[in-house]
């Protein structure tokens, strides 16, 4: 089902000085900039390989706000990982399949991510603490850069 690690979630309070420190740091480079106002975020994709399933990202994020979940999770727990994303060839079929294992999956629908995706969240609670997004790349049912 997964066809390979789409991208980590970073949430950070500066999504301009991450850039500059993954760029600096790791010679990563941005291939995507959004502003997600549904899930109220500013957020960058980084490229880091390509590999057999897709390319595999970094993903910084940023809130709009304070009362977003991105607001939320930093004022709890500070920057650091907020979600993995796994590529799945088809997102509605992954979400009935592990939904159909008792996962509780928080999307009742397939909704829109970066580049045009198709994205889904899966609960932490049953994933071991750690907010899983499923991503589906538009079109041609590879995975793509997420959220």
């Amino acid at each position: 089902m997964f066809m390979r690690i789409d991208h980590v979630g970073i949430a950070c309070h500066d999504l301009e000085e991450k850039i500059a420190f993954f760029e600096r740091t790791f010679d990563l480079t941005v291939v995507a900039r959004e502003t997600n106002e549904e899930q109220g975020v500013k957020e960058a994709m980084l490229h880091i390989a390509d590999g057999e399933g897709g390319g595999s990202y970094i993903q910084l994020l940023e809130p709009l706000g304070p009362d977003t979940p991105v607001g939320k999770f930093l004022a709890k727990r500070g920057e650091g990982v907020h979600h993995v994303a796994f590529g799945v060839p088809d997102v509605a079929e992954a979400m009935r399949e592990i939904g159909g294992r008792g996962v509780r999956v928080l999307d009742a629908e397939p909704r829109h991510g970066t580049l045009g995706s198709s994205i889904a969240f899966l609960h932490p609670k049953d994933m071991g603490g750690v907010l899983t997004e499923l991503v589906q790349a538009p079109d041609t049912g590879d995975a793509a850069p997420g959220h």
